[in-house]
C-alpha cells in the first residue's frame, strides 16, 4: 500500500493497515510528518511509525499515479533535485487533504460570499452574506473536526435565539487516531517563539510513567507542555502516547480557564494513571519532575 501524503489522515489509515500486516509506503512532500504540528511530536512519532514497519519518503513530489487493473505505479521526484522514481503498489491511498463540499445547496442562486478556498464566508457569529444564513463546520475556515463543528453549533444556536454564541478556537484539541494517539492543543513553541514570546517547556516521558510501562505502551511517548516564561500561563501542550487523547482534555479545561502549569502541578493525580504524565510535565515547568 503506497500513501501519498503524511497528515493525519495519511498515518491514521496507514498505520491501521501496517498493523494489520500490510507493506505500506508513506510519499510526502514536505520534510516532517503532520506540517505544523510540534517538531517533538513529529519526530517521535515518525521513529514509532517506522518501528511498526512503515516506510517513510519525505521531500517528494508525486508526479501521477498510473493504475492497471491490479497494480499501481507512482511516479514521485525528489522536492531538491534528481531524476523521478517510480513505485509499483497493489493499492494507493490519496491523503493530501480535503476541501469544502457545498455541491447541490445553491450557494450560486442565492448568491452566497465565498472565500478563495471554496468555503462559506463568514462573520464572527457565523453569518453568511445572506441574511438569515450561517454556516459552521467544514464548509467554513478552521480546522475540519467534528468538535469544532460542534461547538459552532450549539454557539449558532445561541447566537439565534438571542444569547452570545462563543467558540474558543484557541482551545480545540486535535487528535491523531493511531496506536499510540497523538493529541495537541493550542500553539505550538516554534510558533509562540516565532512571534518573539519567551516561553518555557516542561517534558515528562512515559518510560518514568507506572501504568504505561506496566502495559508496554511507555516507549518513545511523552507529554509536553508549553507555558509563558513570566506568567507560567499554559498556552500549548503536545502528548504522545497511550490514551493521548483523553489526557489532552486536561489541559484544554486548564487553557479555557487559563491556569499555569504550576496549577496543575499542584493538582492530585491518582497513582497508577497515565495522567500522572500530565502533572509530571506541569511540574517540570517549574522546578523539575519528580520521577524524570
Amino acid at each position: 500500500m503506497l500513501v501519498i501524503g503524511a497528515g493525519v489522515i495519511g498515518l491514521e489509515l496507514g498505520s491501521v493497515y501496517a498493523r494489520l500486516g500490510s507493506e505500506v509506503t508513506v510519499v510526502e512532500y514536505m520534510d516532517a510528518v503532520c506540517p505544523g504540528m510540534d517538531k517533538d511530536v513529529q519526530r517521535g512519532f515518525k521513529r514509532m511509525l517506522e518501528k511498526q514497519g512503515v516506510t517513510f519518503i519525505m521531500g517528494a513530489a508525486v508526479q501521477g499515479v498510473e493504475a492497471s487493473k491490479t497494480k499501481a505505479k507512482v511516479t514521485y521526484q525528489p522536492k531538491k533535485g534528481g531524476d523521478a522514481e517510480v513505485i509499483d503498489a497493489d493499492v494507493v491511498l490519496v491523503a493530501t487533504g480535503r476541501k469544502a463540499y457545498a455541491e447541490g445547496l445553491g450557494l450560486d442562486a442565492l448568491g452566497v460570499k465565498l472565500t478563495e478556498r471554496g468555503q462559506i464566508a463568514t462573520d464572527a457569529q457565523w453569518r453568511a452574506n445572506v441574511p438569515g444564513l450561517f454556516a459552521i463546520g467544514d464548509v467554513i475556515e478552521g480546522p475540519m473536526l467534528a468538535h469544532k463543528a460542534e461547538d459552532e453549533g450549539m454557539a449558532v444556536a445561541d447566537v439565534i435565539a438571542g444569547k452570545h454564541g462563543h467558540v474558543n478556537y484557541g482551545v480545540i484539541p486535535g487528535v491523531v487516531y493511531t496506536t499510540p494517539e497523538v493529541a495537541t492543543v493550542g500553539a505550538t513553541e516554534d510558533a509562540l517563539k516565532a512571534e518573539g514570546r519567551k516561553v518555557k517547556v516542561g517534558k515528562f516521558n512515559f518510560m518514568a510513567n507506572a501504568r504505561a510501562k506496566a502495559v508496554h505502551q511507555a516507549e518513545g511517548g511523552f507529554v509536553k507542555i508549553i507555558t509563558d516564561k513570566e506568567t507560567d500561563r499554559i498556552l500549548g501542550a503536545a502528548i504522545i502516547g497511550p490514551g493521548a487523547g483523553d489526557l489532552i482534555h486536561e489541559l484544554c479545561v486548564a487553557m479555557e480557564f487559563g491556569a499555569s502549569a504550576e496549577d496543575v502541578a499542584l493538582t492530585c493525580h491518582a497513582h497508577p494513571t497515565y495522567s500522572e504524565a500530565v502533572r509530571e510535565a506541569a511540574l517540570a515547568c517549574g522546578t523539575g519532575a519528580i520521577h524524570s
